[in-house]
């Protein structure tokens, strides 16, 4: 090499586990930050982007992040002083990369909206010699809103590097028997710790608008398949329904809806349920507010006597070993 030469670090692979994202703190402005990055993504929102972006700017993000806030506080882990998507991400890059154990893979994680950013990540990867990326979406189900929107950002990363990696991105897992597996010892963990019988099961998943599904997204059919994967997986008599929560807006989104759904149930004789989030790779907002909080809530408001969630996977043995599972048939010998 010639004496002038920049240092130059190569040879190496990156792995890294992209998550939807959370924002830095539960301060207003940090929430709205976070939320005008991510309602500002044309996956996300299908409308027309300047009127859009005049209702986002007026209205939506001077009301919600008050009421966001409010909910990020509620599960916040004060002495991580982070949220718990982040803190599972982090250890599940942690877990996956003592895993691994080879000097020259390099495993690290990012948002697709906050911190730390694609870009930056794809760019330190890079920095540190990484000539081959495996990127992972953790999401189990496809949906342009998710996996599709951490491609496009590789894509935007890559066409601004100047000596850019070979690219491997993992798709969807949602038929994975790993997966599968590591969705039933959670959940007949969680009915050998529970002290009643549920009368229901409901898998439920994050929702989409119908006309996403109407364009053509295969989301929908990937959350059923996993839901009748787990059911043909499990030696248990108790029936099993998918619906979807967290829809936003006035439009109509995938049904049946989780939170009508739980208002109804206790009138149909279903007063005992036991709830799992299977598109959810770690716990959040949607999973220990909007579920076991105000989902319980309900509920137990409507008649119902018994209702528990089901841990998300999180960074749990057997989602570590599917990961791990996942990426090591991309890795270069």
């Amino acid at each position: 090499m010639e004496k002038n030469h920049p240092k130059v670090n190569f040879g190496k692979t990156g792995v890294l586990l992209v998550n939807l994202g959370t924002p830095d703190s539960t301060s207003w402005l940090d929430i709205r930050k976070y939320l005008k990055e991510f309602l500002s993504d044309r996956r996300v929102i299908e409308v027309n982007p300047i009127i859009w972006q005049i209702i986002l700017n007026i209205f939506i993000l001077n009301l919600r992040p008050s009421k966001t806030a409010e909910a990020y506080k509620k599960i916040w882990m004060k002495k991580e002083n982070m949220s718990p998507l982040r803190y599972f991400t982090i250890m599940q890059s942690e877990k996956v990369s003592k895993k691994i154990s080879e000097e020259m893979i390099i495993v690290d994680y990012a948002m697709r909206y906050g911190n730390p950013s694609i870009f930056k990540k794809m760019n330190h990867l890079q920095k540190l010699g990484c000539e081959n990326i495996i990127v992972l979406p953790l999401y189990p189900q496809y949906a342009a809103a998710t996996t599709a929107t951490v491609c496009d950002e590789i894509y935007r990363c890559l066409m601004k590097m100047r000596w850019q990696p070979s690219l491997q991105i993992i798709p969807h897992y949602e038929s994975e028997p790993l997966y599968i597996n590591a969705l039933k010892n959670s959940l007949e963990k969680k009915i050998s710790e529970i002290n009643w019988k549920p009368d229901l099961i409901i898998a439920s998943y994050h929702g989409i608008p119908k006309k996403y599904f109407d364009k053509g997204d295969p989301y929908h059919c990937y959350c059923h398949k996993t839901t009748r994967l787990l059911k043909e997986s499990l030696k248990i008599s108790i029936p099993i329904e998918t619906t979807f929560q967290s829809r936003f807006g006035p439009q109509e989104w995938l049904q049946p809806y989780t939170d009508k759904t739980l208002e109804k149930l206790p009138k149909n004789k279903k007063k005992s349920v036991l709830l799992i989030c299977p598109g959810f790779s770690s716990d959040c907002v949607e999973t220990l507010e909007e579920i076991a909080m105000q989902g319980k809530e309900s509920f137990i408001k409507n008649g119902g006597q018994n209702f528990d969630i089901v841990p998300c996977l999180n960074d749990n043995d057997d989602h570590i070993e599917l990961i791990f599972h996942l990426i090591k048939k991309y890795l270069i010998k």
